[in-house]
């Protein structure tokens, strides 16, 4: 006996507003990691530098996306346009 599944539909009317909160928390981890800094010695300076630099281009990423999701948002989410 199989368990028939139905796939969840694909509710994207939210995703720009998750995307904006996402890309705020994540320019609030860099902000505090920058004040953990004056902290830290410089391995973990370093460390704490790459990984902020993962974090801009996170955010970069997240940006182009919310550019995407906002214009399909305004063609109705259709993809034949």
């Amino acid at each position: 006996m199989t368990k028939q599944t139905k796939p969840n539909p694909d509710d994207r009317s939210d995703n720009v507003e998750k995307l904006q909160s996402m890309v705020q928390n994540t320019i609030e981890n860099i902000e505090e990691a920058q004040d953990s800094m004056a902290f830290a010695n410089s391995e973990e300076r370093e460390r704490i530098e790459a990984k902020n630099l993962r974090r801009e281009e996170s955010i970069n990423a997240m940006r182009n996306e919310i550019k995407d999701e906002a214009q399909a948002r305004e063609n109705n989410y259709r993809y034949d346009q």
